[in-house]
């Protein structure tokens, strides 16, 4: 960890480490000084993200609780008595509902309640936040159903951690494309490449790659092919963005490049389906392919803007998990371009990027400015 952010992570030797956990928390007393709350979490929890917020916004001492966990976490789990949103006890012992998440905000008198827990022998985390519950008010957080948090104790704790952040990954404003098709494998793609940590923008260079590679191949008619390669890049255009989020490496710049490149990506790939349909003889006049290809382009590019520019002035989002049965947005769009492509129906590519771009662009206008 020093080495992934030198000058701003300490790794500290808790040399009782044996003793307990209450332990681990007394060893970082001397880098605490001057903090009135700090956040403690265990080393074997792995949260959802989003899952800490709460409890790290609470602004006075709190620990995050599970108010409803499963049968199997609640007996490994150490329970907590709650009264009127307040934690007042902690402790397997103790016949109540709710467990704590491994996750605290304490402040500096927790170092004198550890000493007093391990003067009596207890040297337990959770003996040192009962004695502070004692006398100091802990306010219980609790998560919600769209949260979610595992403690890995067992290889079969790891599988379930490793299953719940992948599926985490898939964001809400998905469309049926993505949702189904798209993340099923971009989500593993990028657990897999999790452990190399690769950068989200070389990622994005990598999808615009594969989008230029897949014009060419539409552009000198070779439809299965470039319609195989459309497919890929729309599903590697996921892991930018998962890898980033899996990270904690989201940013403004970030998610600048990727819109950037994909609309690159996405007029090229036009450009390749109109020199297709020019010179594959589609039976369609030239004239008529050069406006489909570039209504076809503006349709795409159009379709991001629209967002954006909604998002830049404030406006209430649109429906866009919903939108995405037309088939409008960029995972839409490439799906159907890679079946007309395998199909080697070039002009007809054009067409329905055309019309669905169209017809969602107009929706998502509507529903804004309502």
């Amino acid at each position: 960890m020093s080495r992934l952010k030198p000058g701003r992570v300490n790794a500290v030797l808790a040399r009782d480490w044996e003793l307990g956990n209450g332990s681990s928390l007394a060893a970082a007393e001397e880098f605490m000084h001057g903090q009135d709350l700090f956040v403690v979490i265990t080393v074997d929890h792995v949260f959802g993200e989003g899952t800490l917020h709460n409890l790290v916004r609470a602004g006075e001492p709190a620990v995050l609780v599970d108010p409803d966990p499963s049968s199997g976490a609640w007996d490994e789990g150490c329970r907590v008595r709650i009264r009127g949103q307040v934690a007042v006890a902690f402790g397997k012992h103790i016949d109540e509902p709710a467990i704590d998440c491994g996750a605290f905000l304490l402040p500096s008198e927790a170092f004198e309640s550890q000493r007093e827990a391990a003067a009596e022998g207890d040297h337990t985390l959770s003996g040192a936040v009962s004695r502070l519950a004692a006398y100091r008010r802990l306010r219980a957080v609790p998560i919600t159903d769209r949260m979610w948090w595992q403690d890995i104790d067992t290889p079969n704790d790891l599988r379930k951690a490793r299953s719940q952040l992948r599926r985490s990954l898939v964001k809400d404003g998905d469309g049926p494309v993505s949702r189904y098709l798209n993340r099923p494998v971009s989500t593993r793609i990028s657990m897999a490449l999790a452990p190399v940590r690769p950068s989200p923008d070389l990622i994005s260079l990598v999808s615009v790659g594969l989008a230029l590679v897949a014009a060419w191949l539409l552009a000198t008619s070779r439809g299965i092919l470039g319609g195989i390669v459309i497919y890929a890049a729309s599903v590697l255009d996921g892991v930018d963005g998962e890898t980033a989020r899996l990270f904690m490496r989201a940013g403004p710049r970030g998610a600048m490049l990727d819109g950037v490149l994909d609309r690159v990506g996405d007029a090229a790939v036009m450009a390749g389906l109109g020199v297709w349909a020019l010179s594959g003889g589609s039976g369609s006049s030239a004239e008529l392919i050069t406006w489909l290809t570039v209504a076809a382009t503006a349709g795409s590019l159009l379709s991001m803007a629209s967002k954006d520019r909604a998002t830049a002035l404030g406006l209430p989002p649109a429906p866009e998990r919903q939108l995405g049965y037309l088939l409008g947005g960029r995972d839409g769009r490439l799906l159907l371009v890679a079946v007309c492509s395998i199909l080697g129906r070039p002009t007809l590519a054009l067409i329905t990027v055309t019309v669905t771009s169209a017809v969602s662009l107009a929706l998502r206008l509507r529903i804004v400015r309502r």
